[in-house]
């Protein structure tokens, strides 16, 4: 029992390591629904993913639902996320902040590429269903954690 108590332990554990070629750029595809993890030699991985829940169009406001489009870099990682795991994306950049406060309004932030969705808590019968977020399977961002650094630009395309 103590065997197999230690050999679940092992399974649990959300935080991978990796020791491949490094991730020199992320690119993402919301009309495929794909995030491409590139290398200095081709391409290294790729994931499906699911958006905010009103997936067109770059995202312009604070609860609009809308996933960025544009470049920005992986700016910070939050290993204690209410969605598994979560690394940060830089928006709003500067250009994002002027539309806005030009609109009286706010851009919003937190954008992440996070796990989930939640069980009980989340939609699980969508494919867009964060407030502006990629998602991917909790497995998936154990990954991409893992191999993404902070300091990675990400490009983000309609």
């Amino acid at each position: 029992m103590g065997a197999l108590a230690t050999f679940l332990s092992g399974c649990a554990n959300k935080f991978r390591t990796y020791s491949g070629p490094e991730v020199t750029r992320v690119r993402v595809y919301k009309g495929q629904r794909m995030i491409v993890l590139d290398g200095n030699e081709g391409i290294l991985r790729t994931f499906q993913m699911g958006l905010g829940f009103a997936p067109e169009g770059h995202k312009q406001f604070e609860g609009d639902g809308r996933t960025p489009e544009g470049s920005y870099v992986i700016d910070r990682r939050n290993p204690d996320s209410l969605f598994h795991l979560s690394i940060g994306i830089s928006y709003p950049n500067d250009a994002d902040i002027a539309y806005a406060k030009a609109q009286g309004r706010s851009p919003g932030g937190d954008i992440f590429i996070h796990g989930g969705p939640r069980p009980g808590i989340d939609p699980t019968n969508k494919r867009d269903w964060t407030a502006g977020c990629i998602a991917v399977s909790d497995r998936e961002i154990e990954d991409i954690y893992a191999m993404v650094k902070d300091g990675t630009p990400i490009d983000i395309y309609s």
